[in-house]
């Protein structure tokens, strides 16, 4: 009877172990969709003074064949002041096609809060304008995203902060901009536990009256080592007429972010604090 039993546990266990579950694959970028959690935006230092909405699509490609194309919003909205904003934006939805099928659905919600807390115009001084400006913010993930089983989003939450430190050099009429930030970022994983990552980037900006280009290297480094460490640049080209900033973007996963990322977008300032 021992014997019996015993040979039934193995194999229940093997059965276990050879069902394909999506629950062993690890909640990490390099694992699941490009909207999973990918690599925050970086900031360049500033707050606005303005109400910024943007709406952009997306498409992505490169892992296994996986083709992703979503539609993305953004709102950026100051504060009743210039020295802090309220950022809200999502893939609203997303169109993929992957190694198991097709499908669809909706992504996770970001919200931050983005405070300036240091900047030069505080100083009454000649050398004030060698002061740097500096930003934190503090950020969550919601599980709004749906579809955990296709590995599209985690279906849990995740939160971040960062500091952001930038300096403007001007030359005549060109603006050359440098960015460094660092920052702590986590999410929930699907064993109960917590990914703890550090966040870093770099940034550098060619600013015009008509036309600006950016180029960032970030990403953020988990402790676990199952693909948690993802890394990628941008490129980023945008025009800016009358308060429109139609803009084109580039992002090359370098490490745990197996995507390609072509966005194209249009940003729409608005003064809101002119009284």
């Amino acid at each position: 009877m021992k014997t019996l039993t015993r040979y039934i546990s193995v194999l229940v266990l093997c059965a276990l172990f050879l069902i394909p579950g999506q629950a062993q694959v690890p909640c990490s970028p390099a694992n699941f969709g490009p909207n999973a959690f990918p690599i925050p935006d970086m900031s360049d230092g500033l707050t606005y003074d303005h109400l910024r909405l943007e709406v952009a699509a997306d498409g992505y490609f490169g892992f296994k064949g996986d083709k992703t194309a979503d539609l993305f919003v953004r709102a950026q909205v100051p504060l009743f002041t210039r020295w802090a904003n309220l950022s809200v934006w999502m893939p609203v939805y997303e169109w993929y096609n992957q190694f198991d099928g097709t499908g669809s659905g909706a992504g996770d919600v970001y919200i931050s809060t983005d405070i300036q807390v240091l900047h030069n115009e505080w100083f009454h001084s000649d050398k004030a304008k060698y002061i740097p400006q500096m930003t934190i913010r503090a950020g969550m993930k919601t599980a709004s995203g749906g579809q955990y089983d296709r590995l599209r989003h985690y279906d849990c939450p995740g939160y971040f902060f960062d500091g952001t430190i930038g300096q403007s050099i001007l030359l005549k009429q060109i603006t050359l901009r440098f960015a460094g930030s660092l920052g702590f970022l986590c999410w929930q994983t699907d064993n109960g536990r917590q990914n703890d990552a550090v966040m870093y980037g770099l940034q550098a900006q060619l600013k015009h009256e008509y036309i600006s280009v950016a180029a960032t290297w970030s990403g953020y480094v988990g402790w676990q080592r199952n693909g948690d460490r993802p890394m990628s640049i941008k490129a980023r080209v945008a025009g800016h007429v009358k308060g429109f900033e139609p803009y084109v973007q580039y992002q090359y996963g370098i490490k745990d972010y197996p995507f390609h990322q072509v966005r194209v977008g249009l940003v729409y300032n608005l003064n809101i604090l002119k009284k």
